[in-house]
């Protein structure tokens, strides 16, 4: 038997808020957490600025001297994983902790710790490297650190797909629930790539805005006058259980999950597909895995990263698959306020989602200023909306040509 999969916990650590109703109330408010680098001397690179965490206080769960072997993307997503497994009301005991599991994905994983050590080995040697280098820097290690801190030991994995590895990361954990062979996952993304070395490969793709005099405005997606993308880091976490096992512990229900669709572009290494056809197939993969029509969908809570390919062919993908209802729908980018978090953006936006779902308001497209003729969908521009919406989508889209879906609806028992 197919379960149905339901979310009961939210977390988050963006630019624009550490827990769920500040990253939301600020996207309402249309926010930006777009601000000048000040972690590095970025004098001699083009782009200077970044969507950035700050207040971060990862103390308030974990011990400071276990907070030492873990770098920031780790503590991210414990931070997160804490704040929505508070969220859920979701007691794990020696009963049923074998039946939760956890996925969380990282698309570049422990750079900083990786680029820190090897200056150490280059300024002093071998032997002054850190024991702790392999078990910080590698991707897995959110998804062994929480399945640690809360000692559950269901299915643990992680993935890697680039900016779309945070849906991927939900998905996955949705199927692995839907299956049975959990009862409930912990399942997100999160990154913290905000490093010299990241922000100079970036650049020197001429993938990043230049707009450092404006950093607040930089990120504009959709707009004609995007001039690139703003890195971002964070961590998104969301709680998903079987309806039976959320119902029977009595839990909030706050949306169901009922679609997941991915595809590969197999076109480029960085360029989108022309035409859409990869996100097409996502999208459609997605509407499949639920039941549902192009015509369901209400909102969809764009890839939108303000590079010219990127927003193009996503709004062309859009009105492909969707045709006429793709001018009804509504679609906006919160990379817009956040900057674009990489592999923790898919699970930032899942929680941007069921905010949407059960609040009725659509996040802005900040910056929207000069439509682009190519960019000609409703994108929510500048403002938040206020509209009742029983159906949202999520799209990821990440280099290599990966593509991934999501599809959230409002809870109903029948």
């Amino acid at each position: 038997m197919v379960r149905r999969v339901v979310v009961t916990g939210l977390g988050a650590v963006t630019p624009v808020g550490n827990d769920v109703p500040t990253f939301w109330q600020s996207l309402v408010a249309g926010k930006s957490g777009i601000r000048e680098i000040d972690r590095f001397d970025t004098s001699e690179y083009p782009c200077k600025i970044a969507g950035l965490v700050t207040d971060f206080d990862p103390e308030r769960y974990v011990d400071k001297k276990e907070l030492r072997h873990m770098d920031m993307f780790t503590q991210y997503a414990l931070y997160a994983a804490h704040e929505a497994v508070k969220h859920s009301g979701l007691v794990i005991t020696d009963e049923n902790r074998n039946r939760i599991g956890v996925y969380i994905g990282s698309g570049i994983g422990g750079i900083g710790t990786t680029l820190s050590n090897y200056r150490i080995l280059l300024e002093r040697g071998p032997k002054r490297v850190s024991p702790f280098l392999v078990p910080m820097m590698i991707g897995d290690m959110a998804t062994g650190q929480v399945s640690i801190e809360f000692g559950v030991g269901g299915p643990n994995s992680s993935t890697v797909s680039a900016c779309a590895t945070g849906s991927n990361a939900i998905g996955d954990a949705f199927k692995i629930i839907e299956r049975g062979a959990a009862d409930a996952m912990i399942a997100g993304g999160a990154e913290a790539a905000v490093v010299d070395i990241a922000l100079a490969g970036f650049s020197n793709m001429k993938a990043l805005s230049t707009r450092n005099d404006d950093p607040t405005g930089a990120s504009r997606p959709f707009e004609k006058d995007r001039d690139g993308f703003v890195m971002g880091e964070g961590a998104g976490i969301l709680i998903l259980e079987s309806l039976e096992h959320a119902q029977a512990r009595g839990a909030k229900i706050l949306a169901e999950i009922v679609g997941y669709g991915m595809s590969g572009d197999a076109y480029h290494v960085t360029a989108p597909a022309p035409g859409g056809d990869g996100a097409i197939r996502a999208m459609q993969a997605a509407l499949d895995d639920a039941g549902l029509q192009t015509t369901d969908i209400d909102y969809i809570n764009a890839h939108g990263t303000s590079t010219e390919f990127n927003d193009r062919i996503e709004t062309l993908a859009v009105k492909r698959l969707f045709g006429d209802h793709a001018y009804r729908l509504a679609m906006s980018s919160i990379k817009s306020m956040t900057g674009h978090l990489l592999g923790a953006a898919g699970g930032v936006e899942a929680v941007a989602c069921v905010m949407t779902l059960l609040e009725g308001i659509l996040p802005p497209t900040t910056n929207y200023h000069t439509p682009d003729p190519e960019c000609d969908l409703d994108y929510v521009p500048n403002v938040a909306r206020k509209q009742d919406v029983q159906v949202v989508m999520s799209n990821s889209f990440g280099f290599g040509g990966h593509n991934a879906s999501l599809i959230f609806r409002k809870y109903t028992a029948e």
